[in-house]
């Protein structure tokens, strides 16, 4: 008789401890995630199809070519002759398909010298990692409400490299007398062209 006692305590404590285990699972945040791995070597933008998606969808892999993973023109320094004194050479999935899904692109930028900029602006889905190749560069990024909005900012020179974290507001500017011309990276989470979300400034009178 004890020994049957003792099973049927045991399994209720078994019971309720099944059952704690069910309800903290379903109330506690699920903290383990990550992005799918590709299903297949890669996926070349098809910019012809007519279909519609969160990107691009594949083009055929037998028809695709060494040239769907070639990008020229680098090394060609755009027109800073305009109002921010910049210009901007982009290489996204609509420059390169090959970069379709592959969650990165880059671009060169060249700056004017006294004062051309990138103005503030921010990519909500993506990191910037910054190279400058000539001259001098001003940059920086604002913190969130949650530090307290404080600027980082720093001078950098030939061969520096700065990073702006995912979603900041950040910015990049020319000092002194030089021309500049750097590269920037873009380690996106969508293989979409990035477009920056310019930042509205505004002077009291």
């Amino acid at each position: 008789m004890a020994a049957h006692g003792a099973s049927a305590a045991a399994a209720s404590v078994l019971a309720a401890v099944v059952a704690a285990v069910v309800v903290c699972s379903s109330v506690l945040p699920r903290a383990l995630a990550s992005d799918p791995s590709p299903l297949q070597d890669f996926c070349v933008a098809d910019k012809l199809s007519n279909v519609f998606v969160n990107g691009f969808v594949c083009k055929n892999p037998k028809q695709v070519t060494a040239n769907d993973f070639f990008f020229r023109g680098l090394n060609v320094a755009g027109n800073t002759m305009n109002a921010q004194g910049s210009a901007v050479t982009p290489v996204t999935v609509v420059e390169l398909p090959g970069l379709n899904t592959l969650g990165i692109s880059l671009a060169r930028i060249d700056f004017a010298p006294n004062g051309g900029q990138n103005p503030p602006h921010t990519h909500p889905r993506a990191t910037e990692v910054l190279t400058v190749v000539q001259g001098t560069l001003l940059v920086g990024f604002v913190t969130s409400n949650q530090n307290g909005n404080q600027l980082v900012s720093r001078q950098l020179g030939e061969g520096d490299v700065f990073v702006f974290p995912m979603g900041l507001i950040h910015f990049q500017v020319t000092q002194g007398g030089w021309g500049c011309s750097h590269q920037q990276w873009f380690h996106a989470l969508l293989s979409e062209p990035l477009v920056p979300l310019n930042i509205a400034i505004y002077k009291k009178k």
